[in-house]
């Protein structure tokens, strides 16, 4: 690899002594308040491990992180990940349901958090989480999380919880130093080192699990692939409790002896951006100065992308860029719903296999998501054409409308390729007679008046009709629309606004 990772070093505790080795005195993370070189962040990480280990943390213990971006986040993450413990990165957007939720499905051992961040008490937060905590000492026994035996809070305050020093003192004594470089040298390539947290179809938590193999090769190989070096300075886009910001930004960077610049609000500044949903008419968005857009396709099962192309979309598939490159040792199919393969010009869900692959979803059954022979079933809907591949929808996004299958980004870029409309989004709705109504919640731009009836006449003129929305509704502002904790569209809350606000509102066309 061309970060000189070899196979058989690929585990963390090895990358990081390898990039102290090498790159020691440069920076590595700088936040708006701290700044770690690679000697530091390895020598910082240690004497974390050490006290993990002496509080009984070792190899597949679950430890949370609730922090924001910066070098706390990512000395905790090495310094658990570096004893082959299991790293599981908590979403600084959680309410205190969603939290206990996951705490509960990820058997968390250990929970270590900042106790604010911007405008978030997170101590409060994991308080009103597990309210039985207030009559606790830091000893735990939650019914609600029957695996969490401690809290940690970067700042003390809360009968309930432990201070950093609890760690890092416990592990003070000589023979701790050693028993770390033991305890890394027992750490392999396959050991599970991350879960991830997403969204998921179901009401449960999902949770993407990776190895410490996958972690590596994926910074090595999106380091060469971007052309990342030591003069690499990455302005992080997106959390470290997601993909993105992890994959796109703190592991190649990493893996290329740069420096990652964090800061508590999301900012442009990456050198590469990845472009999901093509912007209306086709047309290359305006990106800073230094961002390259990559036609893409992968989720955070697959630990990012691991499929792109170079062109924009294009017809006679105008609403995906072709696909003409994979991720080396990445496998795809293309299958029916009885899982036989598809025919070129025939949609298929796309089945992968690969080296950055989730090796589980916690608490799924391996047999619900893959398949016989290894391969993932994505629930995306692909098309080969010429060779190409080009990505059409989600299996559960697309809507069956009297026997036929109407693709909602296609309608959704057609809506917002109309004069007076800020954005669109298409989910369908139940109906008896139809199997489902094709139903688009838009926002209309600023000043436009726009109504149902002149968005029905001209989407007739660039849709066949059975895609034409039978349902319209407007929003005030894109704040109306329904999100997931990971910011993504609840396509199912959106269609019971759009089916309480359809009954309820008048037409207006």
């Amino acid at each position: 690899m061309s970060d000189g990772t070899t196979d058989n070093a690929l585990t963390v505790p090895a990358w990081l002594r390898d990039l102290s080795s090498r790159h020691g005195p440069n920076p590595a993370i700088c936040a708006e308040d701290s700044s770690l070189t690679y000697a530091e962040l390895d020598s910082a990480s240690r004497a974390l491990a050490r006290g993990l280990l002496a509080r009984g943390v070792g190899k597949g213990t679950r430890v949370g992180l609730l922090f924001g971006n910066g070098t706390d986040w990512v000395t905790w993450w090495a310094a658990v990940t570096r004893i082959g413990a299991l790293c599981i990165p908590l979403s600084t957007f959680l309410r205190p349901a969603e939290l206990a939720r996951v705490v509960r499905h990820s058997d968390l051992h250990l929970l270590v958090a900042q106790k604010s961040f911007l405008n978030r008490d997170f101590a409060q937060v994991i308080g009103d989480a597990f309210p039985d905590l207030t009559s606790m000492s830091p000893e735990l026994a939650l019914a609600e999380a029957p695996f969490l035996r401690s809290v940690v809070l970067d700042e003390p305050g809360r009968q309930w919880a432990r201070d950093m020093a609890w760690v890092v003192d416990a592990g003070r004594d000589a023979p701790w130093e050693r028993i770390l470089d033991n305890a890394e040298s027992e750490v392999h390539p396959d050991d599970e080192a991350l879960c991830i947290y997403t969204s998921g179809q179901s009401a449960e938590p999902k949770g993407a699990v990776f190895s410490q193999r996958a972690i590596l090769t994926k910074a090595g190989y999106f380091a060469a692939m971007f052309g990342f070096t030591t003069a690499t300075e990455t302005n992080v886009t997106l959390p470290f409790f997601w993909v993105g910001g992890l994959v796109m930004s703190l592991f190649p960077t990493m893996a290329a002896g740069g420096v990652t610049r964090c800061t508590q609000r999301s900012t442009w500044g990456s050198n590469t951006a990845i472009i999901g949903k093509p912007p209306p008419g086709s047309v290359k968005p305006a990106l800073p100065p230094g961002i390259k857009s990559v036609p893409s396709l992968g989720m955070t099962e697959t630990f990012g992308m691991y499929a792109w192309g170079t062109e924009f979309p294009s017809e006679p598939y105008p609403i995906a860029a072709p696909l003409d490159e994979f991720q080396p040792g990445f496998v795809v199919r293309l299958v029916d719903e009885h899982g036989a393969d598809v025919a070129d010009g025939v949609p298929g869900e796309i089945l992968v296999r690969g080296p950055t692959l989730a090796t589980r979803l916690n608490k799924v059954l391996r047999t619900q998501v893959f398949d016989e022979a290894g391969f993932y079933r994505t629930g995306d809907l692909v098309v080969r054409h010429e060779g190409r591949m080009r990505f059409v929808g989600r299996m559960g996004d697309m809507i069956k409308t009297s026997g036929a299958n109407v693709s909602p980004p296609e309608v959704e870029r057609e809506l917002e390729a109309l004069e007076g409309i800020e954005a669109a989004h298409v989910v369908g709705l139940a109906d008896d007679r139809r199997g489902q109504l094709v139903a688009a919640a838009v926002v209309r731009a600023d000043g436009a008046t726009i109504t149902d009836g002149e968005i029905n006449q001209l989407l007739r003129e660039r849709l066949s009709p059975y895609k034409v929305p039978k349902v319209i509704v407007f929003l005030s502002s894109r704040d109306e629309v329904p999100l997931t904790a990971s910011t993504k569209v609840s396509k199912r809350d959106l269609a019971e606004l759009i089916k309480d606000r359809w009954a309820s509102t008048p037409d207006d066309g």
